[in-house]
């Protein structure tokens, strides 16, 4: 049984090196690379040694390959951020699906969902903090983005889109509802779908029929495609006037860019 994985060999490099720094300054890491393969026992000995400071290096060293790999993700964030700014995302934005909020607001948020997802959970929150702090400013589309691994993603979507199609409003409640009460999708699963279906005043026997039409499907699917075109491969994602949000980012990200795009009027 291999006792270190491959990162965790090169994170003991790191730490070794630390060890020895100051005994062999001429010592590069291919060349004490190269010994250690040929006298494994070196590292071993030194662990046996001294195991208190060589885990504190080892800790040391995996903070640092974090710290310096987040950075390089800000920067890369950063950078695809500006570049989209200049170069705005065109979601299809389809009025008669009906938005959260004014329908004249100057910022659209379209948002690709899984009402299961716990992440999505969060997401949510973060736009409804979003809405009580810029109000009328702010109107949201919502798309779908059911994934595979949650099953309740996909009757839950498909449910979504047959309100839809009755009525936007009523599909707003139908959001809001399951959103606000994600622990009861997962145990009540279909029925407590079903529940709110009625719940928010929708046809209940045309849902159940709309819900397994070529319409709701193709909606669905071509959310997920559109999704996909513009590199969201996971829930939850949003574009801000045509600047992508990968992820359960929190207010201030969505502040930020919101605020530069006001700027603009």
């Amino acid at each position: 049984m291999k006792l270190f994985s491959k990162s965790m060999f090169v994170v003991g490099l790191s730490a070794l090196g630390l060890l020895f720094a100051g005994c062999s300054s001429t010592m590069t890491p291919q060349q004490m690379s190269d010994m250690l393969e040929k006298h494994p026992e070196v590292l071993a000995n030194a662990i046996e040694k001294n195991p208190d400071t060589f885990m504190e290096a080892v800790q040391k060293a995996a903070q640092a390959a974090q710290m310096k790999a987040r950075e390089h993700e800000a920067e890369n964030e950063k950078k695809r951020m500006d570049d989209e700014l200049k170069n705005p995302l065109k979601p299809e934005i389809q009025s008669e699906r009906g938005f959260i909020g004014s329908t004249s607001a100057p910022i659209t948020i379209v948002e690709y969902t899984d009402f299961e997802c716990p992440f999505c959970g969060r997401g949510y929150k973060t736009l409804e903090q979003v809405r009580k702090t810029y109000g009328d400013k702010v109107k949201i589309l919502v798309k779908n983005m059911p994934l595979p691994m949650h099953p309740m993603a996909m009757p839950a979507a498909k449910r979504f889109e047959a309100i839809r199609l009755q009525s936007p409003e009523k599909a707003e409640k139908f959001y809001h509802e399951v959103f606000s009460n994600q622990g009861k999708l997962e145990s009540g699963q279909e029925k407590y779908l079903d529940s709110v279906v009625k719940k928010v005043g929708a046809d209940v026997a045309k849902v159940q029929k709309d819900k397994e039409s070529e319409k709701v499907n193709a909606r669905i699917e071509a959310d997920i495609a559109e999704a996909q075109k513009f590199s969201i491969t996971g829930t939850p994602g949003f574009i801000i006037n045509g600047v992508s949000v990968r992820g359960a980012y929190p207010f201030e990200t969505f502040k930020t860019i919101i605020d530069r795009e006001l700027a603009k009027n």
